[in-house]
């Protein structure tokens, strides 16, 4: 992968607050035209990373290039930048907030309007539109919140919980606007607790728990590498061998089938044959992937 291929690098970033250390040593590179899932549970360093990368704090030490340029006031107008706390004016119409917004990144107030009436007919809101904030639902203003984050069209998107306040419906409408920015091979970068909507939508993804890197790669590449440890399973008979925890470490049972988790070390063909010779009635034995939500639980759950 070559320079031109990343669209943002963070190298070696740290950030303390006092005594405490809210960033460790923290580095990856985000591919340009990919979705990146930036994961993690509560205080992890996320948001404080994030706003490293949009120039809100300053990095202790490290460095971040955006374009293969070090990261500078100039270069932010090609961030759309959604935090998780929302910043409308609850007075003010929608449609000044979002003219205010479009001047702060350079746009005229002619090409702002144009972007504007597209993006709230996008949004179902075009009948709102000099509707002040303060009368708009918490899932309206959510959505207001976000077209200001894409209206200057930016290279990079970083969506912080963009899904925070929006009712089941409207996840599924931003998931397929935020599709589109795919197709259309934007950057994103996507923090949030949903490990279902981010496996649906990311390419990468980074773990990081207390402040450090616990899990990167594709999507793809961190799910084989766990998948190989995990054993569908569907039987009777052989107990000795499923509570056996030199051979399984971990037995998950849902309505019917078992999720079996091998030890480290332990090759999937040997627990079958220990289950057969054991006499076990085997109806299914199936390597799988874990889901996302696994391997958060695996890798956070019991570092809280």
């Amino acid at each position: 992968m070559t320079t031109s291929d990343i669209t943002l690098q963070v190298k070696n970033v740290t950030k303390r607050f006092g005594d405490f250390t809210a960033v460790d040593d923290l580095s990856f590179d985000v591919r340009s035209g990919r979705v990146f899932g930036f994961l993690g549970p509560n205080g992890a360093g996320k948001t404080t990373t994030i706003r490293m990368i949009v120039g809100i704090t300053i990095p202790d030490s490290g460095g971040i290039d955006f374009n293969g340029r070090n990261i500078s006031p100039s270069l932010q107008n090609g961030i759309g930048y959604l935090p998780e706390e929302r910043g409308l004016y609850k007075k003010m119409k929608v449609v000044e907030q979002l003219r205010y917004f479009a001047a702060l990144k350079g746009m005229s107030k002619a090409e702002a309007d144009k972007r504007i009436d597209h993006w709230l007919d996008r949004m179902k809101l075009g009948e709102w539109k000099t509707a002040k904030t303060s009368d708009l639902s918490k899932g309206m203003q959510q959505k207001i919140q976000f077209i200001s984050t894409v209206l200057h069209d930016p290279e990079l998107l970083i969506l912080d919980e963009p899904f925070s306040g929006l009712d089941p419906v409207n996840v599924e409408f931003m998931i397929d606007v935020l599709s589109e920015f795919k197709t259309r091979e934007k950057t994103i970068i996507f923090s949030t607790h949903l490990m279902e909507t981010a496996e649906r939508l990311c390419n990468d993804i980074l773990l990081i728990n207390k402040a450090k890197k616990v899990v990167a790669g594709s999507l793809r590449e961190v799910k084989a590498s766990y998948g190989e440890n995990l054993i569908a399973f569907r039987g009777t008979g052989g107990n000795a061998v499923l509570e056996d925890r030199s051979l399984i470490s971990r037995v998950v049972t849902h309505s019917d089938e078992q999720e079996l988790h091998l030890t480290d070390g332990i090759n999937a063909q040997e627990v079958l044959k220990k289950l057969i010779d054991a006499g076990a009635v085997i109806s299914k034995f199936e390597q799988v992937e874990p889901s996302l939500n696994d391997i958060f639980i695996e890798q956070v759950g019991g570092q809280q």
